[in-house]
């Protein structure tokens, strides 16, 4: 290294010195960063030499501000905590506005903020909320009913399988949502009048 070599020749002493910690306080500012990288590599010594001359020393590590989000955990899903108990049931797949707030009227509970929910409280509120179909077994509910109506080939289950809407709205101009994108047909073309 450069550094090693400044420091062994005797030459110019004064010079030697001055570019000595010139380059000593420059490769300490750059190796900074990854000097705790460096040293948990190297058999996590406390401190790291380069050469004769420059020893960087373990830093500690940045310390930012905690983030810890704790949610809360009902149905198996986890809840937002800075939101309204009615809405941050509404995260939870097969419970609406209506049903969450029939959930807080059944167990008498004010809509408070759900951080502020005692265990007893979160308790109650997940034994409410098992008595729903929910999640998982919902989905399945809804997979299975579509399945057996295209397997009979009724008409509603023909449309699902066209992917084309079964409960009688007009499909000439809208329906995105189940046809997709817009498909340009080459064909067609306006007749000349």
């Amino acid at each position: 290294m450069r550094i090693e070599l400044l420091a062994t020749s005797s030459a110019l002493p004064s010079r030697c010195l001055v570019t000595e910690k010139i380059e000593r306080n420059m490769a300490q500012t750059l190796a900074m960063p990854v000097a705790p990288s460096l040293s948990l590599i190297c058999n996590k010594t406390s401190s790291l030499s380069l050469s004769n001359s420059v020893s960087l020393q373990r830093s500690n590590p940045p310390k930012y501000r905690s983030l810890s989000i704790e949610c809360a955990r009902v149905g198996g899903v986890e809840i937002p905590n800075n939101k309204r108990v009615e809405f941050s049931l509404q995260y939870i797949h097969g419970i609406g506005r209506s049903r969450a707030r029939k959930i807080l009227c059944d167990l008498k509970m004010e809509n408070q903020i759900t951080k502020d929910l005692s265990e007893e409280e979160l308790t109650s509120i997940r034994d409410e909320v098992s008595k729903y179909m929910i999640e998982g077994d919902l989905r399945r509910f809804n997979a299975l009913n579509i399945r057996r109506l295209k397997e009979i080939q009724c008409y509603r289950g023909v449309r699902h399988i066209q992917g084309l809407p079964c409960r009688g709205q007009r499909t000439k101009n809208n329906t995105r949502t189940l046809k997709g994108k817009r498909v340009t047909v080459a064909g067609k073309k306006k007749a000349p009048r």
